[in-house]
């Protein structure tokens, strides 16, 4: 697999590429001057289960910023830097643990020499981001149109530009709002070179149409055996982002641990408020650290049968439900108890847990 071929690189605490778990990475929205709304914003992104963090640096003022958010945060911070070169070695000397750059718009090579230079003295990574919408004319008339060919030829160009600066220290993202033209982008990429890989369809919209985007995009792309690093990128709460990305990983069986809910769709058998339960179960267990799953059904008839791979479940019934364990029911419950009966199921597995835990 490609992933398991790449180039070892160091983010902060986190390590990344030859074979290494695939990190998940979402961006702060606030104005990283603010260091208190940063880290407020960080903090909940680390709790939702985000591995890396970036932060946009278009200003002196949130180059300096960075050494007091990195005090007050557990996970790597890369700094996103867009045309200045200044911000790029600012946010360097700053303790960022990455830069995210295009060495395309921040100047001459003299300026790419600079900001190498920087990053060499601290052995910080650099990601080379390249997106179809800035693809170079050249590349544009060349291959009649932005194709994946262009990104992929644009962003090893760039990636030459730093080589020929004595310096691999790598990390490549090239990313496209066209889902097929980012896949195709992501296979050639992956065939020419063996640095990390970071995966995101960008500008990919909204909750409902940038995951499903997404999910198309960085699932292909990820079944493959490519990538490393992974941003699902949505319009809205960045927290959104994580939860996404984590149940993606699950889903492609390449990230383990965390509670996984499964939930029928209802039909005309549902007599209670499954779509509300559902939500309340996916809200409770996101800070649960247990790798079962758990199954929200919402009628007796099919319930047990089809909760019989989850480790826990719940069905719902007229004005009662079941608990049902490895598909045997164990008890009927009030329907206004069901969430707190799982919520003490929950409890007595974390409970043994730690148990065996501490056995060890």
């Amino acid at each position: 697999m490609y992933r398991d071929n790449t180039k070892v690189i160091k983010i902060g605490n986190r390590v990344i590429g030859g074979g290494n778990p695939i990190l998940i990475q979402s961006m702060t929205n606030t104005r990283t001057e603010d260091v208190d709304a940063t880290v407020a914003q960080i903090h909940a992104l680390e709790n939702a289960g985000c591995d890396i963090v970036r932060v946009t640096v278009p200003t002196l003022e949130a180059a300096k910023a960075v050494t007091e958010i990195k005090k007050q945060i557990h996970i790597p911070l890369v700094a996103d830097i867009h045309f200045d070169y200044k911000m790029a070695i600012a946010a360097i000397e700053n303790g960022a643990d990455k830069i995210r750059i295009n060495p395309g718009n921040i100047g001459d090579k003299k300026n790419v020499a600079e900001v190498v230079r920087a990053a060499k003295e601290r052995n910080i990574p650099i990601r080379v981001g390249v997106n179809s919408g800035s693809l170079e004319k050249e590349l544009v008339e060349k291959y009649k149109g932005v194709t994946a060919q262009g990104i992929v030829e644009s962003a090893l160009d760039k990636v030459h530009i730093i080589e020929d600066l004595n310096y691999d220290n790598l990390v490549i993202s090239i990313k496209s709002s066209d889902v097929l033209m980012c896949i195709k982008a992501h296979e050639l990429l992956a065939a020419q070179t063996d640095y990390p890989l970071h995966v995101g369809i960008t500008e990919s919209g909204t909750l409902i149409s940038g995951n499903i985007k997404s999910a198309a995009g960085i699932g292909i792309i990820l079944y493959q055996g490519i990538g490393d690093t992974i941003r699902v990128s949505l319009t809205g709460d960045p927290v959104e982002e994580v939860k996404s990305a984590k149940i993606l990983l699950r889903a492609l069986g390449l990230r383990k641990g965390g509670v996984e809910v499964v939930s029928c769709p209802t039909c005309g058998r549902t007599k209670i408020d499954l779509i509300g339960l559902a939500n309340q179960v996916e809200t409770m267990v996101a800070g649960i650290d247990l790798d079962i799953k758990v199954a929200v059904m919402g009628c007796a008839v099919n319930g047990p049968g089809e909760a019989k791979e989850a480790d826990i479940g719940i069905a719902g019934g007229d004005k009662e439900g079941l608990l049902i364990k490895h598909g045997e029911i164990i008890k009927k419950v009030p329907e206004d108890k069901l969430l707190e009966t799982l919520r003490e199921e929950l409890i007595k597995e974390e409970q043994l847990k730690a148990k065996q835990l501490q056995e060890e």
